[in-house]
């Protein structure tokens, strides 16, 4: 792909996500999006077919930023700290795409919506990421070898992004680093022998 046509798509992605976040997907027209990207209407359905197309591949890339950046914490942590850093990695993504957050939870868990299979890859790819770290301490003898981690991470990532959220609307104030202290105290409480 042309870097004039990733920086459009782009365009389009962030143009979408903002106006989706504040006034929902069924509210949000492509000529809206079109117009906030700065762009033709055309351009939508050049590059993504319609606006369910372009929604779904909105998810799947803000999905896998996520997922490497979370992935790329995972690696570069000290041991016995992946996931602190990857709960901070989480964090500061949502800190950073609030909007994208939002859409997570607004639009993607809706079962009559069209992108069931972007769910699936939130599971596969972000969860899976905290799954992998708990399956690590697991078998190191760090958390409880009977942790459900499936279910675990998929608590950990939940608990992250709800609290981030609340971070963001109500007490932006806050710095970060208080924030992640706290869930990383719940986490090691949750998993923790």
């Amino acid at each position: 792909m042309s870097a004039r046509r990733e920086d459009t798509r782009r365009r389009l992605f962030h143009a979408a996500v903002s106006l989706i976040a504040e006034q929902g997907f069924g509210a949000t027209s492509v000529d809206q999006i079109a117009e906030r990207a700065g762009v033709a209407k055309g351009t939508v359905y050049y590059n993504f077919g319609g606006k369910t197309e372009l929604f779904t591949a909105l998810l799947a890339w803000g999905i896998s930023r996520l997922a490497e950046e979370m992935r790329a914490a995972a690696e570069a942590a000290p041991s016995g700290t992946a996931l602190t850093e990857v709960l901070r990695a989480e964090l500061a993504f949502i800190g950073e795409h609030e909007a994208f957050a939002r859409l997570l939870v607004s639009e993607a868990w809706q079962t009559n919506q069209a992108w069931y299979a972007t769910v699936q890859q939130i599971r596969n790819e972000a969860i899976s990421v905290i799954g992998a770290v708990l399956d690590t301490a697991a078998r190191r003898g760090s958390v409880p070898a009977t942790l459900d981690t499936g279910v675990a991470s998929s608590a950990l990532f939940g608990m992250v992004l709800t609290v981030a959220l609340d971070w963001r609307t109500l007490q932006p104030e806050r710095p970060m680093e208080e924030i992640h202290a706290i869930l990383v105290q719940l986490a090691q409480g949750m998993v923790s022998r």
